[in-house]
């Protein structure tokens, strides 16, 4: 049986005086919702250097038909709306999912 899975990548900029803010949503709120929702995050990366976002998140979907009703949904648009509250130059990726680092 092939890999179905797919990945989405989102990265945004956070904004420095919402940061605090920004962690409590993304632990609180946003980690467990897309959980709950059948999303799994499975990477969390901070850019320490250089001119590229401060942050990239992955998270998998079991296949591409899941991931487009989570991202069809009332319930992720929220969540999506919520999160830019807090961040800038927010981009959102879907590629085939793959271990390690992807962009």
């Amino acid at each position: 049986m092939t890999d179905m899975r797919v990945k989405m990548l989102i990265s945004y900029d956070v904004v420095p005086e919402l940061q605090q803010a920004y962690y409590e949503f993304v632990l609180g709120e946003l980690i467990p919702a897309a959980q709950s929702m059948g999303l799994v995050l499975s990477e969390a990366w901070h850019t320490a250097y250089g001119d590229y976002p401060i942050r990239l998140n992955g998270f998998v979907a079991r296949d591409k038909a899941t991931l487009d009703r989570i991202l069809a949904g009332s319930d992720w648009r929220q969540l999506e709306d919520k999160l830019k509250r807090f961040v800038t130059a927010y981009h959102k990726k879907i590629v085939s999912y793959r271990d390690g680092f992807q962009f």
